[in-house]
């Protein structure tokens, strides 16, 4: 746990390797072990809650930012995938002999080297087309900008880019369970923060009650 000012929240927690951030740059929640280490009275108890409450919140910010990027990373991998599968089978056409041992459907299509298909012009509508062999493919690159790659370099790219988003999609998966744990952590910081403000305030009460009885008492013994 940070070691802090009676009546100030931390920054941050330390984790179990001795870091106060994990791998990503999050930071650690710190954990209320002992309240007094962070209120000395109950004026520290305000600000104290109203402290712990803004990082549950920020925790909250950012579990909510992952989610939306883990969606747009499922998304977004089986079109990587499928389009890295179409390229691979492109380039695999080109292999020498390959035409010899591939059933292409009529022997039309053998001689010229084609192969009729379909391709998604949209989510619901499909057309056919004729593909001969080909050194080079078109991707979309996004922002409306599609470019030409021999397929050496298509593959390589699109290779690269399903790799990078499924460690992404690992790194976001991971953060998610941190941020869960840390969101408990200071959840739990501010209800022991609130039980012992409860506390404070109970024996408060006894204690004037027990000052009221005494000078009732007092006052009886005088009279």
């Amino acid at each position: 746990m940070a070691t802090v000012a009676k009546g100030k929240a931390p920054a941050t927690g330390v984790g179990p390797d001795g870091k106060d951030t994990n791998p990503r740059g999050i930071p650690y929640a710190p954990f209320v072990d002992k309240v007094e280490d962070y209120v000395s009275s109950r004026a520290d108890v305000e600000p104290t809650l109203r402290s712990f409450q803004e990082m549950v919140a920020k925790y909250q910010f950012m579990e909510a930012n992952l989610q939306r990027r883990v969606g747009g990373l499922r998304d977004k991998m089986p079109d990587i995938q499928k389009t890295l599968e179409t390229v691979r089978f492109l380039k695999l056409r080109n292999s020498p002999g390959k035409d010899d041992d591939d059933d292409l459907g009529s022997d039309e299509e053998e001689d010229n080297g084609e192969i009729e298909t379909t391709f998604e012009l949209n989510d619901t509508l499909y057309a056919k087309a004729k593909i001969g062999k080909t050194e080079e493919v078109y991707l979309w690159l996004g922002a409306n900008v599609m470019l030409s790659y021999p397929i050496e370099e298509a593959e390589e790219l699109l290779d690269g880019k399903h790799k990078a988003a499924k460690q992404s999609l690992r790194n976001c998966e991971e953060d998610l369970d941190f941020l869960r744990e840390q969101i408990t952590t200071m959840e739990v910081a501010v209800a022991r923060v609130y039980n012992w403000d409860v506390v404070q305030k109970r024996k408060e009460k006894e204690e004037e009650e027990e000052k009221q009885g005494k000078g009732k008492t007092e006052g009886t013994a005088g009279g």
